[in-house]
């Protein structure tokens, strides 16, 4: 069992400690996808404050798939420059550069869809319309070419969002797939857009740039036991880097189904992952929380509220008696912590984040 601040190799590469930046939303980007200084200032922060690995947000690949304002762009060579910043920002800080790729699919908001949102299938709940064979290329295109501009900018690598009911996490599901060509019907054919833009990204970054994978067990129409077969097939074909594991609440009990009464987070470090690290997410708030996920198998940890609240939580959990700081919290607490106004009026909007709020 490792301790917080044992290093890991991923792909070749040593970090120094068992923490990584989850990719959280922050709505600091311009309207274009352009980075700005606050976000800049956000992620820096963090690798300033010893993240060993930093994620962005979770960053548009497509111009179809765009999931919130302010969100980070990744189509278009206008990003270019912004992204070499945070990528020679986050290496002078000491940080591994991650930048996660992500396409909203069905959950692409109204006002956001070019035309109408799109989905593996037509879905009338999310007034999206299902993309025709040829555009599951093109988008698999769309995550590759994202992953190309990252590696000119000067990233580490990349995660593949195919968690939380977003578009690969839609094909995965089969419920939501009721595709017949294929990309549809078994695990293996809903599987298969996330296997070609795992494959896509290796042929054209070759295999010293990092690709990680996030997955979630469970919502949105996704089943245990298959992410369990979809976690280990990526793992065993030797194509990823690192796996990232959503889990929501890191010491959550299965409900139901043939794992009932377990951890869920047994559930995967139980798996055969073939030597790929496993880094796990969800309620990780103190320094007890984090070694308990290593303790339970995980190799690294991705925090998301603490890194809010301390830009340097890592170092904070060389106190093995630290917990985060309780909320609510003032909005100047938060601007201390390097959020821009966009960020703390969404964290304003979370039930109990915010103070004056």
């Amino acid at each position: 069992m490792a301790e917080l601040n044992t290093p890991l190799t991923i792909a070749g590469k040593v970090l120094s400690n068992r923490f990584s930046l989850a990719a959280l939303t922050n709505l600091q980007s311009n309207v274009d996808g352009t980075l700005t200084d606050d976000e800049y200032n956000w992620l820096v922060y963090r690798a300033e404050g010893g993240f060993a690995m930093v994620h962005t947000c979770a960053a548009q690949v497509s111009e179809t798939g765009k999931g919130f304002d302010g969100q980070l762009g990744l189509y278009n060579e206008q990003h270019l420059e912004g992204l070499t910043r945070l990528a020679d920002g986050l290496r002078t800080a000491g940080a591994m550069s991650i930048a996660q790729l992500h396409h909203a699919g069905m959950r692409t908001p109204p006002q956001f869809a070019i035309g109408q949102a799109v989905a593996p299938s037509d879905l009338e709940k999310y007034q999206a319309r299902a993309l025709t064979n040829a555009e599951v290329w093109d988008e698999i295109e769309c995550f590759t070419s994202a992953a190309e501009r990252c590696q000119r900018a000067g990233f580490d690598g990349v995660e593949v969002h195919g968690a939380h009911g977003y578009l690969i996490a839609q094909f995965l599901s089969a419920s939501i797939n009721q595709r017949s060509d294929e990309f549809g019907g078994d695990l293996q054919g809903r599987s298969k857009m996330l296997n070609e833009v795992i494959n896509g990204i290796r042929e054209r970054c070759g295999e010293d740039f990092v690709v990680g994978v996030r997955l979630s067990p469970e919502r949105f129409g996704v089943e245990l036991t298959e992410m369990q077969q979809v976690a280990q097939q990526i793992c065993r074909d030797h194509r990823i880097d690192y796996l990232d594991m959503s889990l929501w609440d890191v010491k959550a009990v299965v409900s139901s189904g043939e794992y009932e009464g377990q951890l869920l987070i047994d559930c995967f470090t139980s798996l055969d992952l073939s030597g790929v690290p496993l880094g796990v997410a969800g309620k990780i708030y103190s320094t007890e929380d984090a070694q308990w996920c290593l303790d339970k198998g995980a190799d690294f940890i991705l925090p998301g509220r603490a890194a809010i609240l301390h830009h340097d939580f890592p170092l904070r959990c060389k106190d093995k008696n630290f917990v985060s700081e309780s909320l609510p919290v003032t909005r100047e607490y938060l601007a201390i912590e390097k959020l821009g106004p966009a960020f703390i009026d969404y964290m304003a909007s979370w039930e109990g984040f915010v103070a004056d709020a």
